[in-house]
């Protein structure tokens, strides 16, 4: 016999946290936040199942969300529409997020301080890119040993990118910061001027 006071098992608990998400969003709301994170090119069946909704449904948020831009969709090889998380939605949340944690100023050091950071890596390789210098270390390793057991400088590699990515992210934040202070800055002189005689 059963205790009266003991929670009901589950069968399966994914079940159960899928059951409680879908009663506590809208099906607009789990399609963003599938979406969100889809960064290969999917389709909305594919979609739908794993936003607790119908493929009806998921169409319609996914147009309207990528009438907005947050979406980017394209036709696949059966001629399907598939979609995925936009590039330009990616770049201005990670602006933003870099703007909320840093100041302006702050912002511009660092990217004089990475800046320098990627001219460092080009003056001691001698290349002007992380895969120029995957390339070359590979090549080297060739012509040493003659079976390329060995790796290229990884850890430099990826340390190149990452600064180099960083600083793509940082010069978006700012960029925006800027857009941002002109279009104010702007508004409130357009608004002057229209009020003056």
């Amino acid at each position: 016999m059963t205790d009266p006071g003991e929670p009901e098992a589950f069968d399966d608990v994914n079940q159960a946290v899928r059951d409680e998400w879908k009663a506590e969003t809208t099906p607009y709301e789990r399609i963003r936040e599938v979406i969100s994170r889809t960064y290969t090119p999917t389709d909305a069946e594919t979609l739908a199942d794993e936003a607790c909704t119908s493929p009806k449904t998921a169409r319609k948020h996914l147009n309207t969300l990528a009438d907005g831009g947050f979406v980017a969709t394209e036709t696949g090889a059966n001629g399907a529409t598939l979609y995925r998380r936009s590039a330009e939605s990616l770049v201005v949340e990670q602006a933003g997020d870099i703007l909320s944690q840093v100041s302006t100023e702050e912002l511009r050091e660092r990217i004089a301080e990475m800046r320098e950071q990627l001219m460092n890596f080009q003056r001691e390789y001698g290349v002007e890119s992380p895969e120029e210098l995957a390339i070359d270390r590979t090549n080297e390793l060739l012509d040493e040993s003659g079976d390329g057991g060995g790796e290229p400088d990884d850890e430099t590699i990826r340390e190149w990118k990452t600064t180099r990515r960083n600083l793509a992210f940082a010069n978006a934040a700012l960029s925006i910061a800027n857009a941002r202070r002109f279009v104010e800055t702007g508004s409130r002189t357009d608004n002057e001027s229209v009020s003056s005689p």
